[in-house]
């Protein structure tokens, strides 16, 4: 049965971040991925220079359009990311709420990307947007620690913390929650951090039940970008293949994003040259190389049922 993803993320001609770290590996498992992409710029901004352009919220509505008069709007998954403009993410939802309305069975999955350790990198005005309209809409998301707290208006300074705010975002909407890091302490020391993941599944009698999840994943001394697309176009991928088994899902997932980065980390490391820092481009994900593992990856990660 094709599986057809609508992704609406940035674009970098150079690079991988957005579509071009969603796209490649959700087609090598098999999807189908419609492409909007939300900018298009010459590379992420974390080098020196970038050029680009903008698309509005009218320019997406002008391309939805076409799809729809064509009648080829048919879609099992919506993607989404980074996004900084109220308008264009309004109309997203507005999208979405049309083709959930078409297909009932339509999984939204989305990044609510907003800030990281303590501060916004979005304009202040999306955070209501988010919490109002796009997570109530959405069925899986994937947020960071402070995306979390911001969203629920809880804090997590213990185990028990994000279990509570995990049920909070389920309350608010999504059925899956994996909080993709956190400051908690790992169980396996200082160079591990903790991810947490929540699943709520609805059985055919009406009953519910939860299964939540913690991973212990190694930190990698190095800036990524494009990794957050990577991991939520990769759960999307594995939770289709798992739909009730967050801990198989969470592990593929994990596992998945362990081989990029390591992948990517030691050919950084072998560009730069012993004692530098390696630069931007020389940290671009190896995507292509990582074909096999995004395939069929080694089970490196290991998901503790914690409920």
């Amino acid at each position: 049965m094709e599986c057809r993803v609508l992704s609406i993320q940035s674009h970098v001609v150079r690079g991988y971040v957005g579509n071009k770290s969603a796209s490649f590996p959700l087609q090598v498992l098999g999807f189908e991925v419609d492409s909007i992409n939300s900018v298009q710029f010459s590379n992420h901004t974390g080098y020196s220079h970038w050029k680009g352009q903008v698309l509005t919220a009218d320019e997406l509505h002008v391309l939805y359009e076409g799809i729809k008069l064509n009648n080829v709007h048919h879609y099992d998954y919506v993607l989404t990311g980074y996004t900084r403009d109220t308008s264009f993410l309004e109309m997203v939802v507005d999208i979405i709420q049309e083709l959930k309305r078409a297909n009932p069975n339509l999984v939204y999955v989305c990044d609510p990307v907003l800030g990281d350790h303590g501060s916004m990198y979005v304009p202040q005005n999306l955070h209501p947007v988010y919490k109002n309209k796009v997570v109530p809409v959405a069925d899986i998301i994937t947020p960071n620690q402070f995306e979390a707290e911001l969203l629920t208006g809880k804090n997590i300074s213990t185990e028990k913390d994000a279990v509570e705010v995990m049920d909070l975002l389920h309350a608010m909407g999504p059925d899956t929650v994996v909080i993709t890091s956190s400051d908690l302490p790992s169980r396996l020391g200082d160079r591990f951090l903790v991810s947490l993941g929540s699943q709520r599944t609805v059985h055919p009698d009406g009953s519910r039940s939860t299964q939540r999840v913690r991973m212990d994943v190694p930190k990698v001394d190095a800036v990524f970008v494009g990794t957050g697309d990577l991991f939520a176009a990769m759960l999307l991928a594995w939770t289709h293949h798992y739909p009730n088994d967050l801990k198989m899902a969470c592990e593929k997932t994990f596992s998945v994003m362990h081989h990029v980065i390591q992948r990517t980390i030691s050919y950084a490391h072998e560009l730069a040259g012993p004692g530098r820092r390696p630069s931007p481009p020389q940290l671009e994900l190896r995507m292509v190389q990582s074909k096999a593992d995004i395939e069929d990856p080694a089970i490196v990660m290991e998901a503790t049922v914690i409920s």
